[in-house]
């Protein structure tokens, strides 16, 4: 096996040209497993441990919106930490991976470039309507992230194209994540769900994870709820969702998934698990953003 250990990013395109094959490496939390268990045996690494870059992340803007660049690179403990205020469902996934040294050193790149239909944080960014950014020696190409997933662990990477970013517009309404396991933590999701009011542009976001052959959203309940929302006057004057609104929003959800049988759960669970944790993440987002536009009210009229 050949290890090639470039000392910055224009190095590493070059060595991602030379040797398509090669498998790249930053936190080495999936690879190392696959290497460990002899799931795989790849002809070259690509370690790209010493490329600064991709350990940063930046405030930018696109298209006019408000955006966080996050460099490949960037672990799930400083998703934590320095953009949990800016990204919060993003940080409430990040918080469920693995242990603390599963966090420290996992990426949200390699979760990306692994893209397992369980992976934990594909839903929020789904939800957020996040962008991947893509690079190789012949340029770069920006995607939306629910077009990069084409398949079980596929993508639609170039053999010669290496993960430079994800661009994350920034939340402006509140954003809630949920995952079900076989127990609290260290584990593999049953299935997750992440959703995200917009209230500025009057939308709705939703992921859904370990519920479909690829990470995918739930278009048809996020027109349905966008609509009841702005139909009933909601956005402006928020009042408690009816019932029949969370309930219709869950199956909804839930007819988006085509779940399989597999040894953490049942499709037909899956499936039910979905319908529930869709009307549960719902209602605590709802409060939310009914608390925050109370509290404003208050405070306009003092």
């Amino acid at each position: 096996m050949d290890f090639l250990r470039p000392a910055g990013w224009s190095e590493a395109l070059e060595a991602k040209a030379n040797h398509p094959d090669a498998t790249p490496i930053a936190g080495g939390t999936d690879v190392m497993v696959e290497l460990n268990f002899d799931h795989r045996r790849p002809e070259t690494l690509l370690d790209l441990t010493r490329i600064e870059q991709l350990r940063e992340w930046s405030r930018t803007e696109r298209n006019g919106v408000p955006t966080v660049r996050i460099g490949a690179a960037v672990p799930y403990a400083r998703l934590i930490e320095e953009l949990g205020t800016t990204l919060p469902g993003l940080a409430m996934a990040a918080r469920t991976v693995g242990s603390p040294q599963i966090r420290n050193r996992g990426t949200l790149g390699g979760n990306l470039a692994s893209a397992s239909p369980a992976g934990d944080g594909h839903p929020p960014l789904l939800a957020s309507n996040a962008e991947i950014e893509l690079e190789s020696v012949r340029g770069s190409r920006t995607l939306p992230l629910a077009d990069f997933f084409t398949g079980v662990k596929r993508t639609d990477m170039a053999p010669d194209e290496l993960i430079a970013a994800v661009h994350v517009p920034e939340g402006t309404g509140p954003q809630q994540f949920s995952k079900i396991g076989t127990r609290n933590a260290m584990v593999i999701a049953v299935c997750t769900f992440a959703v995200a009011l917009h209230p500025r542009r009057r939308g709705v976001g939703t992921g859904l994870g370990s519920a479909a052959p690829t990470p995918r959203s739930a278009t048809e309940a996020e027109e349905f709820l966008a609509g009841a929302l702005a139909e009933d006057g909601q956005w402006d004057d928020p009042r408690p969702l009816p019932a029949s609104v969370t309930e219709r929003f869950g199956e909804l959800v839930a007819r988006a998934a085509a779940p399989i049988d597999d040894v953490r759960g049942t499709a037909g669970y899956r499936t039910h698990a979905l319908h529930v944790l869709a009307r549960r993440t719902l209602s605590w987002a709802w409060d939310e953003y009914r608390s925050g536009t109370e509290l404003s009210g208050r405070q306009r009229c003092a």
